[in-house]
């Protein structure tokens, strides 16, 4: 009898007229934004997914004040919203490409790591590309946020987006600074570099 109304179930569907629904177009940058998203864990794989939209949103034209992410009134507050949301995607991407680098980062050099000294030497080259475009993006970001913070728009809040104006308040004053955060991740993995290509077969 399942396997009957299986059947039935299958020849019925085959009975409903295909229907062409409509596609919707994906075109300003803050559609692409509303397609990041984050995780708990994080792969490579979904790294790169979020660097698409990211990247493509920064690629794409604002949609109009109307439909911003934020109540837009005047020139002075549009001016203020489209930096901060490049000053934001810019910071987003740096920690897509964090997540990236320390997939590949080697955080010490231990002395039996010595027969994949090779492959840990690759690795390490990877996750620094990665660390420097983490560095691309957190000058642009920097720039991006200064701008944002001009006595111009001091008197302009835009509330929906008041995380965004934090973010540009703390790289103002220093307390955010991914300039240091990776310079360090790029010194210590000077140094683990330097302690594998040191390795042969009598430290092992």
């Amino acid at each position: 009898m399942t396997q009957l109304r299986r059947i039935v179930v299958f020849f019925a569907l085959l009975m409903f007229p295909v229907v062409n629904l409509p596609a919707w177009k994906i075109e300003y940058a803050e559609q692409f934004y509303k397609l990041y998203h984050k995780h708990m864990y994080s792969y490579p794989e979904e790294s790169a997914e979020n660097l698409w939209y990211l990247s493509m949103a920064l690629r794409s034209p604002f949609a109009n004040p109307l439909n911003a992410l934020a109540k837009i009134e005047n020139e002075l507050e549009w001016a203020k919203y489209r930096n901060l949301f490049s000053m934001h995607l810019h910071l987003r991407i740096i920690n897509e490409y964090l997540n990236l680098a320390a997939k590949y980062d080697k955080f010490n050099a231990y002395f039996y790591n010595y027969p994949w000294k090779s492959a840990n030497l690759d690795s390490l080259k990877i996750a620094e590309a990665y660390y420097k475009l983490a560095l691309e993006s957190w000058e642009a970001a920097r720039l991006y946020g200064e701008t944002a913070r001009e006595q111009r728009f001091r008197w302009f809040h835009l509330d929906e987006i008041q995380f965004w104006e934090d973010e540009a308040f703390r790289i103002e004053n220093g307390e955010l600074d991914y300039g240091d955060i990776i310079a360090v991740h790029l010194a210590r993995l000077e140094q683990v570099r330097s302690e594998f290509a040191s390795m042969d077969y009598d430290t092992y």
